[in-house]
């Protein structure tokens, strides 16, 4: 008879590694081996150390000191005390409403935040009735508001070399001899810090500046 291969037998060994060895003790669990532990986290709620803040820097500080104006010395401060050029405004009015628009613009001014006293009014023709009333009792008593310094004071052409700067003038040019607009706006721009208003004419303002406003 012919002979049948046998089928291959599967010994216990193929089957891998036995759960247990033959002797039937467990294998030892291995061991970690040992090392760097890792760093715990943060708490919650705790912050972590705050760095130290940085040393102030002396270099920028000292070059400030020494960027600021010496006693003495040119620069911005000795710019700063030559005197400035007031700004000019013209508000055109004819010489009967000239007066009427001097009065809108200083109340426009005082509510703007201008103080009474920092205003000094001008006329070239009739004085303002506020002056003609107040010279009434006296110069001395006139002038002696002036010198307060607490209200607008009213002057014209002929007592305006008298007044004292003020940083806001306004010229009324009502009427008068041109020379009397001429002594009035020479007298109000050298007088004025910041601002100088004129209410009259512009063809008469420009002819008698010599040029426009």
């Amino acid at each position: 008879m012919p002979l049948i291969p046998e089928e291959p037998q599967i010994h216990e060994k193929a089957q891998g590694p036995r759960a247990t060895p033959a002797s039937g003790r467990t294998a030892p669990t291995p061991r970690p081996v040992p090392g760097p532990r890792p760093a715990a986290p943060p708490r919650p709620g705790r912050p972590g150390p705050t760095r130290p803040a940085p040393p102030a820097q002396r270099a920028s500080r000292d070059a400030s000191a020494s960027a600021a104006p010496k006693p003495g010395s040119s620069g911005p401060a000795a710019a700063a005390a030559a005197p400035a050029t007031p700004q000019i405004q013209l508000i055109p009015a004819s010489p009967e409403g000239a007066l009427d628009a001097a009065e809108e613009a200083v109340d426009l001014l005082l509510d703007s935040g201008r103080t009474p006293g920092d205003v000094l009014v001008i006329t070239t023709g009739e004085p303002h009735p506020w002056a003609a009333h107040e010279l009434s009792f006296g110069e001395s008593a006139y002038w002696a508001q002036h010198d307060a310094g607490d209200d607008v004071f009213y002057a014209d052409a002929a007592l305006a070399a008298r007044a004292a700067s003020r940083p806001v003038v306004v010229v009324a040019v009502n009427g008068g001899p041109e020379a009397a607009a001429a002594t009035a706006l020479s007298a109000a721009h050298s007088r004025a810090g910041a601002l100088l208003i004129v209410c009259g004419d512009p063809q008469r303002i420009n002819s008698v500046l010599g040029a426009g406003v």
